[in-house]
């Protein structure tokens, strides 16, 4: 009974440990949802208004909501493209490496370029703005390099896959269509000669026959008529080869030819 008991006790609190461990697991799950939604919200309006301010505002604050554009769409999209492809192709995980340390140049830009929207000074914001310029088309030249990179390794391999597949498609197809090498399969039935034991002699070997025979001298027949017949000859031993079986459906054989 006590036994029965502590089973009891056992299960319920590996249940009740179950429930909690499912329980946390959906509340980290829906939390990290919504911090990506937040996040995602958030980086949808920031976009939003770099695009307002480098459209609306003249000078040098739409200079500098353009660079952050620039930067953080390169940035975004190279970012994207590594790790959709870093689960098919393992070599892309340098790729990433080199990526996260180049990320760092830009979120220091980007900090940066954010600081000086707000710097009341614009004269001086005026002075630096080809230093930044040429430090964002740097950070974003190498972002979109490493991007394209990516993209044409993918689509070299999907070249060679199709024209490997291709080539094994065409091999397939001509050896479907190699029937005029064939025989007969094992479902077609035997032809008729197939199954004579004692086929037809042809007409060159009747010829040949006839021939012979009328080119036989006269010494050779008597000396075939001296010889004892059938009935005379010594009985033939068991297991001697017995005369071939002929079917009602085989051909006549021709006549010989007569000189």
């Amino acid at each position: 009974m006590e036994a029965a008991i502590l089973i009891m006790a056992l299960l319920f609190v590996a249940f009740v440990a179950l429930g909690v461990y499912v329980t946390v697991k959906a509340v980290g799950a829906a939390k990290r949802g919504v911090e990506r939604t937040v996040t995602q919200a958030r980086r949808t309006v920031e976009d939003t208004t770099l695009r307002a301010k480098s459209v609306g505002q003249p000078g040098v604050p739409g200079h500098l909501a353009q660079l952050r554009l620039s930067l953080r769409t390169s940035m975004r999209a190279t970012q994207e493209a590594l790790h959709a492809r870093v689960a098919e192709d393992e070599s892309l995980r340098e790729s990433i490496a080199l990526f996260e340390r180049l990320s760092a140049h830009g979120h220091e830009l980007d900090d940066e370029l954010r600081r000086l929207e707000r710097e009341p000074d614009r004269r001086r914001t005026a002075e630096r703005m080809p230093e930044l310029r040429e430090r964002t088309e740097r950070i974003t030249h190498s972002a979109d390099s490493l991007r394209w990179a990516a993209r044409d390794r993918a689509r070299q391999f999907a070249d060679d896959e199709l024209a490997a597949l291709s080539q094994q498609i065409e091999m397939e197809s001509g050896a479907l269509r190699d029937w005029s090498t064939k025989g007969p399969t094992n479902g077609e039935p035997a032809s008729w000669d197939a199954l004579s034991d004692n086929p037809a002699p042809s007409h060159g070997a009747s010829s040949s026959a006839g021939s012979s025979r009328s080119s036989s001298s006269p010494s050779a027949e008597r000396d075939a008529t001296d010889r004892p017949g059938p009935a005379a000859q010594a009985p033939q031993a068991i297991g001697a080869a017995k005369p071939p079986v002929t079917y009602p459906w085989q051909k006549a054989p021709r006549p010989e030819a007569t000189s």
